[in-house]
C-alpha cells in the first residue's frame, strides 16, 4: 500500500462550504458529482474532498471550455490542474439559443436569471452535452506524479467546480463557451415567433357573405399539440426531500417514467 503524505497547509486557500458528507447542493452540481463519482477511484475521492475542505486549493479559474486551479499538496511547490472539455461550435450554440429562445418558459426563467431544470433536454434533444457523461468527456491534467483519473488535487478542484455551480449555475454555460451576459444578449435578440391566433378567421364584406351568412364560421383547426415529455409531472412539481442512494428521488424515478412513455 504507497505511503500517503499529508499536503503541507496553506492559507488562503479556497475551502468547501461543506464540511461532511456529500458535496453540491443544486440538481445541476449534483449532476455533475455522480458523473465524476461513477468513474473515479473512491480514495482519491476521499483525498479530494478533504483537500477541498482544508483549502489546498489556491486558487479556480473558469474560461470557454477550460478550468485551471493551483492545489498546494506535498511537495513544495503548488500542482496545476487543468480540466477541458469538448468545444461547442458557433452553429450549434445558435442552435442552441434558438431552442431556448422560442420556449416561453425557458427564455423568461433564464432572463430572470434562473436555470430551470429542463434545459438539459435542449441540449440532449440538439446531441450536444450540458454535463460531461463520462471520464472521456473531460480531459484531467495534473502536473504532480500521480496517474490517477482525477489524481487527488483534479477531485479536490472538480469539488470545488461543483460549489462554483451552486453559487451560479450560469458558470456551467460559461464553461460550454457562453457567458451569462452572452447567453441573455442572445435570447434578447432573438424574439419569440408570434403564433397564429386559432380564432382567426378571413374576413369579407358583409355583401359578398349574404348567402352563407347564417352559416357556420370556418374555424381554422388547431396545430396538434406536441407530445408530453416523459417525466413532465416530476419537472413541474416540487421534489421530495428524499434520497435514494445520495440521488434525488425524482432523478431515480426519471428512467421509470421514460420506460412507461415507449409503452
Amino acid at each position: 500500500m504507497p505511503f500517503y503524505e499529508p499536503p503541507r497547509p496553506v492559507d488562503g486557500g479556497i475551502r468547501a462550504r461543506s464540511g461532511r458528507g456529500s458535496i453540491g447542493e443544486q440538481w445541476w452540481s449534483r449532476r455533475f458529482i455522480d458523473v465524476l463519482e461513477s468513474f473515479a477511484d473512491q480514495g482519491r475521492l476521499t483525498r479530494g474532498r478533504s483537500y477541498a475542505r482544508k483549502g489546498q486549493v489556491l486558487d479556480l479559474k473558469i474560461d470557454a471550455y477550460e478550468v485551471t486551479a493551483r492545489v498546494q499538496g506535498s511537495g513544495s511547490r503548488p500542482y496545476r490542474v487543468t480540466i477541458g472539455i469538448d468545444v461547442i461550435d458557433g452553429p450549434d450554440w445558435q442552435a442552441i439559443e434558438e431552442a431556448l429562445a422560442s420556449q416561453a418558459v425557458f427564455r423568461a426563467r433564464l432572463l430572470a436569471g434562473e436555470m430551470p431544470p429542463e434545459i438539459e433536454d435542449v441540449f440532449v434533444a440538439l446531441g450536444i452535452p450540458l454535463f460531461p457523461a463520462s471520464s472521456d468527456d473531460m480531459h484531467i491534467m495534473c502536473s504532480c506524479p500521480d496517474w490517477g483519473d482525477p489524481c487527488k488535487h483534479a477531485a479536490a478542484v472538480l469539488y470545488l467546480l461543483a460549489e462554483s455551480f451552486d453559487d451560479d449555475p450560469f458558470l456551467i454555460l460559461a464553461w460550454n463557451g457562453r457567458t451569462r451576459q452572452q447567453l441573455l444578449g442572445g435570447l434578447r435578440r432573438l424574439e419569440p415567433t408570434a403564433e397564429a391566433d386559432p380564432l382567426d378567421i378571413e374576413e369579407a364584406p358583409l355583401a359578398e357573405r349574404l348567402d352563407d351568412f347564417w352559416a357556420p364560421a370556418a374555424v381554422r383547426d388547431r396545430p396538434p399539440a406536441p407530445a408530453m415529455p416523459p417525466g413532465l409531472l416530476l419537472r413541474l412539481l416540487d421534489p421530495p426531500k428524499v434520497k435514494v442512494r445520495r440521488s434525488d428521488l425524482t432523478d431515480v424515478l426519471r428512467p421509470a417514467y421514460e420506460a412507461l412513455a415507449d409503452l
